[in-house]
Protein backbone atom coordinates (compact mmCIF):
# COMPACT_ATOMS: atom_id res chain seq x y z
CA UNK A 1 0.00 0.00 0.00
CA UNK A 2 1.90 3.12 -0.95
CA UNK A 3 0.74 6.60 0.63
CA UNK A 4 0.42 9.90 -1.24
CA UNK A 5 3.03 12.50 -0.60
CA UNK A 6 2.24 15.66 0.37
CA UNK A 7 3.28 18.91 -0.89
CA UNK A 8 3.97 21.32 1.59
CA UNK A 9 4.11 25.19 0.17
CA UNK A 10 6.06 27.54 1.88
CA UNK A 11 4.37 31.17 1.63
CA UNK A 12 7.73 33.65 1.45
CA UNK A 13 7.49 37.20 3.63
CA UNK A 14 9.05 39.78 1.26
CA UNK A 15 8.39 43.48 0.61
CA UNK A 16 10.18 43.47 -2.68
CA UNK A 17 12.31 41.14 -5.26
CA UNK A 18 14.90 42.69 -6.39
CA UNK A 19 17.28 45.65 -5.59
CA UNK A 20 16.58 48.90 -4.18
CA UNK A 21 16.14 51.60 -7.11
CA UNK A 22 16.23 51.26 -10.68
CA UNK A 23 19.94 50.17 -12.34
CA UNK A 24 22.47 52.88 -13.34
CA UNK A 25 23.15 53.23 -16.98
CA UNK A 26 26.33 51.60 -16.24
CA UNK A 27 25.09 48.42 -14.84
CA UNK A 28 22.83 48.03 -17.87
CA UNK A 29 25.51 48.31 -20.68
CA UNK A 30 27.45 45.28 -18.38
CA UNK A 31 24.01 43.36 -18.17
CA UNK A 32 23.70 44.05 -21.50
CA UNK A 33 26.80 43.08 -22.64
CA UNK A 34 26.89 39.86 -20.88
CA UNK A 35 23.92 38.61 -21.74
CA UNK A 36 25.13 39.31 -25.74
CA UNK A 37 28.06 37.14 -24.88
CA UNK A 38 25.92 34.27 -23.61
CA UNK A 39 23.90 34.21 -26.63
CA UNK A 40 26.94 34.34 -28.66
CA UNK A 41 28.53 31.71 -26.63
CA UNK A 42 25.69 29.54 -26.92
CA UNK A 43 25.25 30.01 -30.72
CA UNK A 44 29.06 29.25 -31.07
CA UNK A 45 28.40 26.07 -29.06
CA UNK A 46 25.05 25.13 -31.23
CA UNK A 47 27.21 25.37 -34.31
CA UNK A 48 30.09 23.47 -32.80
CA UNK A 49 27.54 20.76 -31.90
CA UNK A 50 25.97 20.75 -35.60
CA UNK A 51 29.43 20.58 -37.17
CA UNK A 52 29.70 17.52 -35.33
CA UNK A 53 26.70 15.98 -36.27
CA UNK A 54 26.84 16.77 -39.71
CA UNK A 55 30.24 15.25 -39.78
CA UNK A 56 29.67 12.14 -38.14
CA UNK A 57 26.07 11.29 -40.50
CA UNK A 58 28.54 12.07 -43.36
CA UNK A 59 31.05 9.40 -42.24
CA UNK A 60 28.36 7.09 -41.34
CA UNK A 61 26.74 7.80 -45.08
CA UNK A 62 30.39 7.43 -46.81
CA UNK A 63 30.68 4.16 -44.96
CA UNK A 64 27.23 2.60 -46.59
Amino acid sequence: MTKAMKHKKEQLDVDFIGGEGALTPEEEKALSAYFQQKKLAKLAADKQEDKKKSAGSNQSAEAA
